[in-house]
C-alpha cells in the first residue's frame, strides 16, 4: 500500500489527506499513522492513529482517500515536519508498508477546537469497491464476514493462539464453501492450505468472492487447495498435516464421525494440533431448524413425523448463505443426517484416540425453561450451546 499525494492544511480546521493506492490483492488491518515532528525531529509533538476511530477488517485492491481533521491539534509557530505511516498485517505482524513526508511550515499557532480526538475518513476511489459495501462493515448480518472474518480469527487467534504450526500444512475437513479457509490462509500464508468437501460447495467460492469485491486472483495461489474428497477417507499419508481444522462438520457426516476422527488422526502429525467446533445436537443451535422454530428445543418435544410436516409446508426465514438458497427438503435432509453429539461423550472420544485438549471455549444458553419432554435431558447437554476446542494429537 503506497501514499500518493499527501497534503496539510493548517488553517481554520487543519488536516491530512492522502491517497493510498493498493497494488496487491488485498492487505488486513490497514492502518495510517500521523506525526507531526521538531523540524530537528527529535520530538513528536502531535501523533494519531486511523485505528483508534476505524477498525478496518481488509481492503482488496484499488485507491482510497484517506483524510484526518485535526480537531485535537495544539501547535506552536514554526517549522515541522508532517509524517504518515501506513501499516498493514503480513502473516499476523503489523509491517509498515510506506511513509511521506512534507515540510510543515506553521505561521500561526494552532489552538484544538475543543474536541478530545481526530475525525477520519476513508472513502474509495471511483472504480474501487466502496468501502462502506465490504462485508465487514454488516457485522454477524453477513455470512462471509462471519466466516471469512469471525470464524477464522476464532481458529487461528482464539483456539489455536496464533501457533507456529499455523505456518505449515493445513487440512479443513468439511470445508463447506471455503470461505473459512480462504480467510486462514491469506491471513497466515502457511506451506499448503487443503479444504476438502464431497459436497463441493467451495466451488461456488469464486462467485462468493466476486460478490463481496475480492478480486479474482485470490484464488491464484496454488497452495490454497480444494478437493471434494470424504472425510473418511482422507487421501493424504500418515502424519502429513500439522493442522487439521473442522468447523461445524462432524455432526454432518452420515452415519457417524468416528472414521473421520481416526482418520485426522492418522493425517495429523505427533504434536500437531486439531481444531473443531461441532454441532452440539441438544443445545440451543444444534437442530440447524432455527430458521423454521422459534423454540430452539422443538425437535426434542415434537414427533419427528409432525416435525418433518411443519418443516416441509414452512417458509424458512432464510439466512444469508452467501448466495445458496436451500430447499425445504435439503434442510429436513441436514437435520435426519445429523450426529447427536454431546460435549462430555465428545471429549471421551477424542482423549481415547489421543488427543489432548490445549484450549477450550464453551457458549452457553442463559435459561433453560424445562418442559415435562426436556426432563430426561442433562442440564449440560441443553445449557451449552456451542463448543470450540483445540487438541493436540499425542498418538
Amino acid at each position: 500500500m503506497e501514499i500518493e499525494g499527501l497534503e496539510y492544511s493548517l488553517a481554520d480546521s487543519p488536516r491530512v489527506s492522502a491517497t493510498l493506492r493498493l497494488r496487491s490483492t488485498m492487505v488486513f488491518a490497514p492502518d495510517v499513522h500521523i506525526q507531526i515532528l521538531t523540524k530537528d525531529r527529535s520530538q513528536v509533538l502531535y501523533s494519531a492513529d486511523l485505528s483508534a476511530s476505524i477498525s478496518m477488517a481488509w481492503l482488496p485492491r484499488g485507491e482510497y482517500l484517506v483524510q484526518s481533521h485535526l480537531h485535537d491539534l495544539e501547535l506552536p509557530q514554526g517549522d515541522f515536519i508532517l509524517r504518515m505511516v501506513v501499516f498493514t498485517e503480513q502473516a499476523r505482524k503489523r509491517t509498515e508498508q510506506d511513509a511521506g513526508e512534507a515540510e510543515c511550515i506553521n505561521p500561526v499557532a494552532v489552538t484544538a477546537g475543543g474536541i478530545s480526538q481526530p475525525a477520519w475518513s476513508v472513502v474509495s476511489a471511483p472504480g474501487t469497491a466502496p468501502v462502506e459495501d465490504l462485508a465487514w462493515n454488516h457485522g454477524h448480518e453477513n455470512w462471509f464476514f462471519r466466516h471469512f472474518d469471525h470464524a477464522a480469527l476464532v481458529v487461528t487467534d482464539y483456539l489455536l493462539k496464533n501457533h507456529s504450526l499455523l505456518k505449515g500444512r493445513i487440512l479443513d475437513v468439511g470445508c463447506g464453501d471455503g470461505i473459512i479457509d480462504l480467510g486462514i490462509f491469506m491471513r497466515t500464508q502457511p506451506e499448503q492450505l487443503v479444504g476438502i468437501d464431497p459436497f463441493s460447495g467451495f466451488k461456488r467460492l469464486p462467485d462468493i468472492i466476486s460478490d463481496h469485491h475480492l478480486p479474482p486472483d485470490v484464488l491464484d495461489d496454488p497452495r490454497l487447495q480444494f478437493r471434494a474428497d470424504d472425510g473418511n477417507e482422507i487421501p493424504y499419508p500418515d502424519d502429513y498435516f500439522d493442522v487439521v481444522i473442522s468447523w461445524g462438520s462432524l455432526e454432518h457426516i452420515a452415519g457417524g464421525y468416528a472414521q473421520a476422527l481416526a482418520e485426522i488422526r492418522r493425517v495429523l502429525k505427533k504434536d500437531g494440533l486439531f481444531f473443531v467446533h461441532p454441532g452440539l445436537y441438544y443445545g440451543a443451535l444444534g437442530n440447524h431448524l432455527g430458521e423454521f422454530f422459534e423454540d430452539p428445543f422443538v425437535h426434542l418435544k415434537m414427533e419427528q413425523g409432525d416435525l418433518r410436516e411443519a418443516v416441509l409446508k414452512a417458509q424458512p426465514r432464510r439466512m444469508d448463505r452467501a448466495g445458496h438458497i436451500a430447499t425445504q427438503e435439503e434442510y429436513w435432509r441436514w437435520y435426519t443426517e445429523l450426529n447427536r453429539i454431546e460435549v462430555s461423550a465428545f471429549e471421551q472420544e477424542l482423549r481415547q484416540l489421543g488427543f489432548e485438549p490445549w484450549r477450550a471455549a464453551v457458549r452457553t444458553s442463559d435459561v433453560i425453561e424445562y418442559t415435562p419432554e426436556l426432563q430426561k435431558h442433562p442440564i449440560q447437554d441443553l445449557a451449552t450451546a456451542e463448543l470450540y476446542l483445540s487438541a493436540w494429537n499425542r498418538k
